[in-house]
């Protein structure tokens, strides 16, 4: 399939058509998710109504909303590597391939896109600790057929961030080669998410690990073997958790850390209606972070319910004006803070989708660093990436 080919709506959106898609039958034959997936578009049609399954931390998608507004391309010849996205087959909640294949295809430069972590297609069966590695080989088969070049010329999933309980101590070692070997080489890192709040509004957006997982002894004991092998790290957390991760740098000054979506600002819970005091409780520990250099930051993620942008309630999608500049003052603070050789803007998709578009979305982006030099704007679109991951 080109890349420019039209591809069928998602069923993310609950007014998509009910039929089985394009979608679902590339997805089936190519043998991703198989019958399952028929199976899936089938229970649809008998039932259009039922609500997706979606995180609580995202707004729910809708393609008619988002067909609202379209933008001209801004610099359609800037090269991207998009670090971050996600794929899911949940009830009424799919982004698999395709989707991602029309969204990489939607104008800008998307050369290459890296896998994120995201509990999907876990094994049924064996040791508990072995199970993640279903999703490992899931998208290392959609990472096959892209680089058959079958596809469009975008590198989808040219490399892997996946998931090994670290808790696991001296023994995540044997998981991680086991990730590796199952990825042919395209695992880069892992992600053990270690979002925590005691506050009952944020509860609802934690990974589900203890407190202070960062700082748990056989955890460090796992990462010390992940570093060994020369993974990378990617830390997920609330902006209340950032001295966690300064203080795992600086145990690990050979680890290559990269923090996720400019570091997990809130604007909601402890912090709902008092933006500036968390803006500044935040950006201490940006600045905290970036002063280990062995870490780098994700400028991304900042479609997320918990930062507390809700355009997703306005009856129009955002402009990319209108994102630029309810997110600059953000991202601004991670690139003076870290430096554009050390930061790398992300999609997190389709998370950040049920905010705006991926045009739109990397429209925003490269409005809020249109007064950086062709050097650094080539660092934080693309050379960040390839280099912290070392894709090629």
């Amino acid at each position: 399939m080109p890349r420019t080919s039209p591809v069928a709506l998602d069923t993310l959106d609950p007014s998509a058509e009910p039929a089985i898609s394009r979608r679902a039958v590339l997805t089936a034959g190519a043998g991703l998710v198989g019958a399952a997936a028929v199976a899936s578009s089938a229970a649809l049609a008998q039932a259009p109504a039922a609500a997706p399954q979606m995180p609580a931390v995202q707004a729910p998608v809708r393609n008619d909303w988002l067909a609202k507004r379209s933008e001209e391309i801004l610099e359609p010849e800037l090269p991207i590597i998009d670090p971050h996205h996600h794929l899911w087959d949940k009830p009424r909640y799919t982004y698999l391939f395709p989707d991602l294949l029309a969204d990489v295809g939607s104008g800008h430069k998307i050369v290459a896109t890296m896998y994120e972590q995201a509990r999907e297609m876990y094994r049924t069966d064996g040791p508990e600790e072995l199970k993640p590695l279903g999703e490992t080989e899931f998208v290392n088969g959609v990472a096959a057929m892209s680089a058959s070049g079958k596809y469009g010329p975008t590198r989808c999933i040219a490399g892997i961030v996946g998931f090994v309980d670290l808790r696991l101590g001296s023994r995540a070692k044997e998981v991680l080669e086991r990730h590796i070997a199952v990825s042919d080489n395209r695992l880069r890192g892992i992600r053990n998410g270690s979002t925590w709040s005691d506050d009952p509004t944020l509860k609802t957006f934690t990974a589900g690990g203890p407190q202070g997982l960062l700082l748990d002894k056989t955890f460090r004991e796992g990462f010390a073997a992940l570093v060994a092998l020369d993974l990378t790290f990617d830390g997920w957390m609330f902006q209340t958790q950032l001295g966690d991760l300064a203080d795992l740098a600086k145990a690990f000054p050979q680890a290559r850390i990269v923090l996720n979506h400019v570091g997990g600002p809130v604007a909601i819970g402890p912090y709902a209606g008092k933006r500036d005091e968390a803006f500044a409780a935040w950006r201490a520990g940006i600045q905290q972070i970036a002063a280990f250099p062995n870490t780098y930051v994700k400028l991304g993620g900042l479609g997320m319910k918990m930062i507390g942008f809700d355009f997703f309630n306005n009856p129009e999608p955002p402009s990319s004006q209108d994102l630029e500049k309810a997110w600059r003052p953000y991202v601004e603070t991670c690139i003076a803070a870290f430096g554009p050789q050390r930061a790398m803007f992300e999609s997190n998709f389709p998370v950040d989708k049920g905010m705006c578009s991926y045009a739109n979305l990397w429209n925003a982006f490269k409005r809020v660093a249109e007064n950086y030099s062709a050097d650094e704007k080539n660092a934080m679109f693309h050379n960040t990436a390839l280099k912290f991951y070392r894709l090629w």
